[in-house]
């Protein structure tokens, strides 16, 4: 078993994983990453299964110190990690030396990074997950964000890395890398994104002029916006006449709207049901995108239909599949 310690925590750093499934009949929120894909593809480039928890740093990381050797990963939005002053490459296995510092740093694109460690970080499953839930103070690391002085304890590597080991010490450096796989989606931090959406069970309660204004016009994202919700503002969308309704589950990328009439995309930390109309749903190939997304960043709205977003998800997890193959070749190629 190794060690972690947090020198500096940064804004929000927390453990997520896959989510916590199987309990929101009972009002328990799914939590998880925000970000899936860069979640899953930290994880393939150490090795660990996909619902391993990795390190969520949001908008500008923390400082990390891990005491033994660790083969790390990290991916999703560049906050500028580096080990004195050497920037640490993103999107590949890289084997750090004990005692050596990460430090994140200015964030360059999108909003979110993803630390993975080869065997994960071990600490206690909460309700099938070790996702941190912040608003209720349960799973992840004592039910929180990290703080300064904590020491997070990680597990035994998923994988051997000799040749990396043998590069490090023989060069005499603080760490080695692995090549990069490559991931075809594009880069995060796209000033503005469109994002493809399925109609919801209320579309066709909005006025005509409100259809036009989501499928046509522009929605900035608020500064208010959370891992619970992501607020946007542009034309308010109306009802086109008043409707009665009953609460109804909320799915990941569900977008509701409230009586003011801006839309609400209701993201990891969601509740588990909302009585406002849904006008759409995002579709889940795109939630990755919204979750590097910035405030002030505009989306656009893209109507498909259902069977073109299966088929989306569909090449997505193909996509995924891709990766985590090559991530494997290129593991095996630096276990000796």
């Amino acid at each position: 078993m190794g060690m972690m310690r947090v020198i500096k925590p940064g804004p929000l750093s927390t453990l997520q994983d896959l989510g916590r499934t199987g309990y929101q009949q009972f009002g328990v929120p799914v939590n998880g990453a925000m970000d899936n894909d860069a979640h899953r593809r930290a994880n393939a480039l150490v090795g660990n299964a996909p619902d391993v928890a990795t390190l969520e740093c949001t908008l500008q990381g923390p400082v990390l110190r891990f005491e033994r050797d660790a083969l790390i990963a990290i991916t999703g939005g560049d906050l500028d990690a580096r080990v004195d002053d050497v920037a640490l490459p993103r999107e590949c296995a890289v084997l750090l030396r004990a005692g050596v510092t990460v430090h994140f740093g200015a964030r360059r694109t999108g909003a979110r990074a993803y630390l993975a460690v080869s065997g994960g970080f071990d600490v206690p499953m909460v309700m099938g997950s070790r996702s941190t839930f912040v608003r209720a103070g349960y799973g992840g690391f004592e039910g929180r964000a990290l703080q300064r002085d904590d020491r997070v304890p990680t597990g035994a590597p998923a994988v051997p890395y000799r040749g990396l080991l043998r590069l490090m010490v023989q060069a005499g450096v603080p760490f080695a890398a692995a090549p990069v796989v490559p991931w075809p989606m594009p880069d995060a931090g796209d000033a503005v994104a469109t994002l493809r959406v399925v109609a919801g069970p209320q579309w066709a309660a909005f006025s005509p002029t409100s259809h036009t204004a989501f499928a046509e016009l522009g929605y900035k994202i608020d500064s208010r916006s959370d891992r619970m919700g992501y607020r946007l503002s542009g034309e308010p969308l109306a009802l086109a006449a008043p409707l009665e309704m009953i609460s109804e589950g909320t799915p990941f990328g569900t977008v509701q709207v409230p009586p003011d009439g801006q839309p609400i995309v209701l993201m990891a930390d969601r509740q588990t049901a909302g009585g406002y109309p849904k006008i759409a749903y995002v579709a889940s190939v795109d939630l990755p995108q919204l979750a590097q997304a910035m405030p002030e960043d505009v989306v656009r709205f893209h109507l498909v239909s259902l069977a073109q977003a299966q088929q989306l998800a569909q090449q997505r997890a193909a996509d995924l599949a891709r990766f985590a193959a090559a991530a494997a070749a290129t593991l095996e190629s630096i276990a000796h």
